[in-house]
């Protein structure tokens, strides 16, 4: 790689990275804040089993999840498999049957289709007779028009607000335009319930979506808010009924979140999320330095390096196969972890297209550790996001650059 032309990228990114670093210094107050608030000691590290009566940590875990959120409450979990699977049990929560799931951002992330039951199964939400509506944005935005018209005839119980962008060519979406929607679907009906998926997008902003009038949010743990420690888990936080539902989903009604053993995960949830805005931050700088970089050697990069960012994924438009593999392969051999695998691009489960991913993390399937994925289908993107440093990021990025020329 030449060295001037990184030379040239450091100065083109400088402004952009000292923004990220007060933005770092604001979300790590807030999180210091919530820490000193609950008084975190020592003997919240310890671990419950079985049920998981009075699990001191865990239930201290998520007053700071409440407080970071501004919301009534919160559940977080190492119940929870993925990010996914706590958007599954917060469907199932609040969602009956005849009532009707509305998503505005068009069709969630293909994991979803099965539940929802775009894709048929028995286990689906349609399967319990309960309906899905779904409207596209429109050049990257909220179609107002057409969400007015919905909503003012049809009797909506959930809206689904997924910011980040999954595998589609959108752009993701920021957290005034999410306040802007929810105020604007309040003025039309206050009962609907606005849940936001947040992953990828966590201490992207110094505001979370319950700020800004959300019902309830969802997130993973081996996502932003993990810090590259958590091992597995996930959050859902918001309104103290609606959470109280969902509690009653993942455990059993009656109990809620009175159960549910930490097993030894509270220091790794906790030191997770006092890491977390470090990591973001790191994150963050990494796919500036990539779009800057790819965009001077000629490839279409979303978002720009200057642009306002809501989540940590960084697309490069490829219109290639082999380049989308090359870089891919190029990733996981600059990664700390089985380095000398090679990714090749095969079915997963949920996913209709083959997918090629990398990800050398020391959790497996962390994007919050630098990864990259994509389907292999036009315009062949590779979805980028994640690095627990921004020096280790640089380094794999350069790397797999040079693997393009091979």
């Amino acid at each position: 790689m030449n060295e001037q032309l990184i030379k040239k990228v450091d100065l083109k990114i400088k402004e952009e990275l000292r923004k990220v670093d007060e933005l770092e210094l604001k979300n790590s107050e807030k999180v210091l804040n919530a820490f000193i608030k609950e008084q975190v000691a020592e003997t919240d590290f310890n671990a419950t089993t079985g049920y998981g009566y009075n699990d001191i940590g865990r239930d201290k875990i998520e007053k700071i999840y409440a407080d970071i959120f501004k919301a009534e409450s919160a559940l977080v979990r190492n119940q929870f498999i993925s990010g996914s699977h706590a958007l599954t049990v917060a469907f199932f929560a609040l969602l009956r049957p005849g009532d009707t799931l509305l998503s505005i951002t068009g069709k969630p992330y293909d994991t979803m289709d099965e539940v929802i039951g775009i894709t048929n199964n028995p286990s689906s939400l349609k399967s319990f007779n309960i309906n899905y509506m779904q409207i596209d944005l429109i050049d990257n935005d909220f179609d107002y028009d057409r969400i007015k018209e919905v909503i003012t005839n049809n009797k909506i119980k959930v809206i689904e607000i997924q910011r980040s962008k999954g595998y589609s060519t959108r752009k993701s979406l920021t957290i005034e335009k999410v306040e802007k929607i929810i105020k604007f679907i309040k003025r039309i009906d206050k009962d609907i319930i606005i849940m936001i998926d947040n992953c990828y997008c966590e201490f992207v902003n110094s505001k979370e979506p319950i700020e800004v009038g959300a019902d309830i949010a969802v997130g993973s743990l081996i996502k932003n808010l993990g810090g590259g420690i958590a091992s597995n888990g996930a959050y859902i936080v918001g309104k103290k009924n609606l959470i109280n539902l969902c509690s009653e989903r993942l455990t059993l009604p009656g109990e809620g979140k009175e159960v549910g053993p930490s097993l030894g995960i509270n220091k790794q949830i906790l030191q997770g999320l006092f890491l977390a805005p470090s990591v973001v931050a790191a994150s963050l700088k990494t796919a500036i330095f990539t779009s800057a970089l790819l965009e001077e050697l000629g490839y279409n990069v979303e978002p720009k390096y200057n642009e306002e960012r809501a989540d940590i994924v960084e697309n490069i438009i490829f219109n290639n196969e082999k380049l989308l593999i090359k870089y891919v392969q190029g990733i996981q051999a600059n990664s700390p972890i089985d380095s000398n695998s090679l990714p090749i691009p095969d079915a997963m489960p949920g996913y209709s297209d083959k997918i090629i991913m990398a990800s050398g993390s020391f959790t497996q399937g962390s994007s919050i550790e630098l990864s990259c994925d994509g389907p292999l289908r036009p315009p062949y993107i590779a979805y980028q996001q994640g690095s627990l440093t921004y020096a280790y990021g640089r380094l794999a990025i350069i790397k797999a650059i040079n693997n393009l020329k091979s």
